[in-house]
């Protein structure tokens, strides 16, 4: 590709981990997690006309998530990951390719595959370290490295993804649909100015009074009324167990129950849900049923529904037949463990999905790529966390408020993991200390990734 004068070259990279337990336990899935790898890259660049800057980024190794492997423990799964992140990290020293961090990190991750056999066969782990697992590890390498390029340039990171910065248009990435187009046309140049929190509704969490056996009382909302009328909530997305259709049933309409009465006492009349699955279902007709059931008992929560998020196995191609067109075309059907590149984005279309979960962890340059061909195909658009606190949770939040057609953001770890977002909830108040269910998300419009770590981090 020809250069720019704009284009960067990796200087160092350095990596540091940290760890905080849960507040409280959070399952999903089957899986329940009670603490957190937070796994720091710092980049240093330099342009081809000379100006050296630095960036930052941040993620959860989360290996509940990302590989929740049968063969292989949760604690050597978190152990593989973090290892591969700081390998990736380490061996980015050596890296020579110089442009746009679309083209770094996109050129760069074909070498991801050939890190996770080394680290698996170092291990000797039972199984390969899956893709989904890999892009989790290597996603704040490449948010380093985006923010890196803005702090540089002296600009925030979303306004340099147009032709006068990138060397490639899209359709390099993405197939011949996209020739001639850039990623500003799927981004915003300003972040909305606020936008509504996703408040996330586990699997154990308590409803009421009586689901509590012990009080924490560490200050903070334990029950859902509590969180509701404290956060000034309007967006609840509830996780479901999708094997057993009297529990999942049931909890939507308790949840729904509860937030009638909240809602009525605050004088509050619309609110929104989300069910997320996490893969459980056996077939789309388990959803159907659900929300026929559902439609029945509590007829409003269905009108409340948002999207449904990944009902069946991430596998795609080994269940051909878990095709969502019925589900779609009640209510949008997002993608979301599933996505690890545009080949299965266009799979997930053909098997009938109909929206996109977008997902920072996944890498930035993916998900702005996957963003643009979500819209491009108009698909219904969602950005979610992976519980990430501190950077990782702005990280997220910046590329919910850069996306056009995503309406809220969804931020766990003030609920789950507090304490991670120590410094960062007294520098940006308006995205950690939430009164009246939404966050400040002007407030992201810094250079790099649209903010900046706290002294003491």
């Amino acid at each position: 590709m020809p250069g720019k004068p704009t284009d960067i070259h990796i200087k160092e990279v350095r990596s540091e981990t940290e760890h905080h337990s849960y507040r409280s336990p959070m399952k999903f899935g089957g899986r329940v997690v009670t603490d957190v790898v937070l796994l720091h890259i710092t980049a240093t660049v330099e342009t081809r006309d000379g100006r050296v800057g630095s960036g930052r980024g941040s993620m959860t190794v989360g290996n509940a998530w990302g590989w929740p492997s049968a063969v292989v423990p949760p604690d050597k799964t978190l152990e593989a990951m973090t290892r591969m992140g700081e390998l990736t990290a380490e061996r980015a020293n050596q890296c020579k390719e110089a442009g746009h961090p679309l083209e770094i990190t996109h050129e760069y991750a074909k070498t991801y595959d050939a890190v996770a056999a080394e680290c698996a066969k170092a291990m000797s782990l039972a199984e390969p370290i899956p893709k989904l697992a890999q892009l989790v590890a290597t996603s704040p390498f490449e948010a380093a490295v985006f923010d890196a390029y803005g702090k540089t340039l002296g600009e925030n990171s979303y306004n340099l993804l147009s032709h006068e910065f990138c060397n490639a248009d899209l359709g390099y990435y993405l197939g011949g649909d996209f020739t001639g187009e850039y990623l500003d046309r799927y981004t915003l140049r300003k972040p909305k100015p606020r936008m509504p929190l996703y408040h996330l509704v586990g699997a154990l969490d308590p409803l009421t009074e009586s689901d509590i056996a012990q009080r924490l009382n560490d200050g903070l909302p334990e029950t859902l009324a509590e969180w509701i009328v404290a956060d000034g909530l309007t967006y609840l997305k509830i996780k479901l167990n999708g094997d057993d259709l009297e529990w999942d049933v049931a909890r939507v309409c308790a949840i729904d129950a509860i937030a009638e009465e909240t809602q009525a006492k605050r004088g509050v009349k619309d609110w929104c849900y989300s069910a997320d699955f996490n893969e459980k279902c056996g077939s789309v007709e388990y959803v159907i049923g659900f929300l026929e059931r559902i439609g029945k008992q509590s007829p409003d929560a269905v009108r409340r529904l948002q999207y449904i998020e990944q009902p069946t196995s991430r596998d795609l191609k080994a269940y051909p037949e878990n095709r969502m067109h019925k589900a779609a075309a009640i209510k949008p059907v997002v993608i979301d463990e599933a996505l690890v590149d545009f080949e299965s984005l266009l799979l997930s279309r053909e098997q009938g999905y109909s929206g996109v979960a977008l997902k920072a962890c996944k890498g930035h340059g993916e998900a702005l790529l996957m963003g643009a061909a979500a819209q491009k195909f108009g698909m219904f658009l969602c950005v979610q966390d992976l519980t990430c606190p501190g950077a990782s949770f702005l990280h997220s939040a910046t590329l919910s408020a850069r996306m056009p057609t995503v309406a809220a953001i969804e931020g766990n770890a003030r609920q789950y993991c507090p304490a991670a977002n120590a410094g960062w909830d007294a520098e940006y108040p308006g995205m950690f200390r939430i009164t009246d269910g939404t966050l400040e998300t002007a407030l992201l419009a810094e250079n790099g990734l649209g903010f900046h770590w706290p002294e003491k981090s």
